[in-house]
């Protein structure tokens, strides 16, 4: 609850009074713009509700969808959005270098203004029974999992999509919404409430695969050590792995930042370059995937726009800080 005050307090300082909370479904598709295109449009039809940005990657093989508004409203976009998903994927022709397990991989659920996590968690589960009912296996993650092992998505996700039809069948892998069975065409999901994170790639000048995944253990490794380092400390919050991104014809080490303030974006890059340095590597900018809060680029000795250049942000694709900047378009709905 903390984090939550804190968090509020210095990114989302918003005059209305009503509840606001995002939601950022991850959907196992990003090349059919027919599939992309019809779940936006499930998004949009919902009142109340307004789809912020959308993600498409292709190499990942996997769309990101930001949208915010009233509680209910987000709701119901997100459950007509995985329905949607549920009838036009079919996750036995997905492949893509994103892990993943399911048609709508995982739908996080994030507290924005005047509303707790402990009723987003609430919110989370309606949301998921209410998938679950429709015959998809759904898993409650973060604050809304109902074990310490299901708070961690890599858990759930362990095995990805071919693992699916052997660990539902055992007794801890009861969902905890839907039947314990395969579903063949659309896998599981995970769904719950999160504080914001940030999924950002880090470019690497190096086609090398085995180089990008043996950098990605070494911060995954700072990640679990403890101590008084600095770079033990930044990377507590950050997840990493080293994949082959065919579109950009290099590797990257793909993070995701779950605290921002405790790993803030500025100190995360400056360890993966320095990390990539002692392997011979150099770095070429790097990428956001969706949106990013303000504080997020807040910088002592940078404007936002100087991070963003000294980031590479848009090293890859033109970046915009007024279409990148959650609260910019949150003032919006």
């Amino acid at each position: 609850m903390a984090y939550y005050k804190k968090f509020v307090h210095l990114v989302f300082m918003f005059s209305s009074a009503e509840p606001l909370i995002e939601c950022v479904p991850n959907f196992s598709e990003g090349r059919n713009h027919a599939v992309i295109d019809a779940i936006a449009d499930a998004i949009r039809q919902v009142p109340d509700v307004k789809l912020l940005h959308i993600d498409m990657g292709y190499d990942a093989n996997r769309t990101v969808y930001t949208f915010a508004g009233k509680p209910a409203a987000v709701a119901e976009a997100a459950f007509q959005a995985v329905l949607t998903a549920a009838k036009l994927i079919d996750m036995r022709q997905h492949h893509g270098e994103h892990p993943r397990m399911g048609a709508c991989d995982v739908c996080p659920f994030i507290p924005v203004q005047h509303i707790s996590m402990e009723e987003v968690i609430a919110l989370s589960k309606s949301v998921g029974r209410r998938i679950g009912e429709q015959g998809i296996p759904v898993f409650l993650y973060e604050f809304s999992a109902t074990s310490s092992e299901r708070q961690n998505l890599a858990y759930l996700r362990k095995g990805e999509y071919e693992g699916i039809s052997d660990k539902i069948m055992q007794p801890e892998w009861q969902p905890d919404f839907g039947p314990q069975l395969f579903h063949p065409t659309f896998g599981m999901m995970a769904l719950g409430a999160r504080k914001f994170l940030i999924a950002y790639n880090v470019n690497l000048d190096t086609k090398d695969l085995q180089l990008a995944k043996n950098i990605a253990r070494e911060i995954r490794e700072m990640r679990m050590q403890s101590g008084n380092s600095k770079a033990h400390r930044t990377l507590q919050h950050v997840k990493a792995i080293g994949w082959w991104m065919e579109a950009y014809n290099c590797t990257q080490i793909s993070t995701n930042i779950t605290d921002i303030f405790e790993s803030p974006i500025v100190e995360v890059f400056d360890i993966i370059r320095a990390t990539a340095d002692r392997f011979g590597v150099a770095v070429a900018g790097s990428e956001l995937i969706g949106l990013i809060p303000e504080a997020a680029l807040k910088h002592d000795r940078m404007s936002p726009q100087e991070v963003v250049s000294y980031l590479g942000l848009d090293s890859l694709k033109p970046f915009d800080l007024q279409e990148r900047i959650l609260e910019r378009l949150l003032v919006k709905v």
